[in-house]
């Protein structure tokens, strides 16, 4: 992983569904999740992002802010995010194409999509931990998100 555990997080600037400008700057403060996820509008990354939607609340009680990158088009996210209302921000990471998932270690050449990989980050951008799934077909544990933000 080029994300590893105990360094900072790498540094981005993309826009989310409604055009604004994030970056992990934006994200300290509060504990955070970067959620990479392969593609919208897709079951598996759709059963994810409403797990984490339903679930919302529960990051709000650990002081952590979420954030999902995929490498779609921000217009794509936005008819996604519209349509799921997931109440958080999704990124694009379209061009240059996976810049931001190759920095952290999570692009998948073969397919030109980001795999499943989520940095937890602590309140000053560190990187405490990193659930991965090695498949693209495979969800990640909501549970493991609970688990990494409970020990930080």
């Amino acid at each position: 992983m080029s994300a590893p555990i105990g360094t900072p997080a790498p540094d981005f600037a993309l826009r989310d569904q409604d055009r604004n400008l994030v970056s992990p700057a934006d994200l300290r403060g509060r504990k955070a999740l970067i959620v990479f996820f392969p593609f919208a509008f897709s079951g598996v990354c759709e059963g994810e992002l409403c797990t984490i939607r339903d679930n919302l609340h529960s990051f709000g009680s650990a002081d952590a802010e979420v954030v999902a990158i995929s490498c779609d088009h921000l217009m794509a996210n936005k008819a996604w995010s519209d349509k799921e209302g997931f109440g958080f921000r999704i990124l694009s990471d379209y061009w240059p194409h996976g810049a931001v998932a190759q920095a952290y270690g999570c692009f998948n050449e073969k397919v030109g999509c980001a795999m499943r990989a989520t940095y937890v980050l602590d309140e000053d951008g560190i990187v405490r931990a990193i659930i991965s799934s090695e498949e693209l077909g495979q969800p990640r544990e909501f549970t493991s998100y609970q688990e990494a933000l409970a020990a930080i």
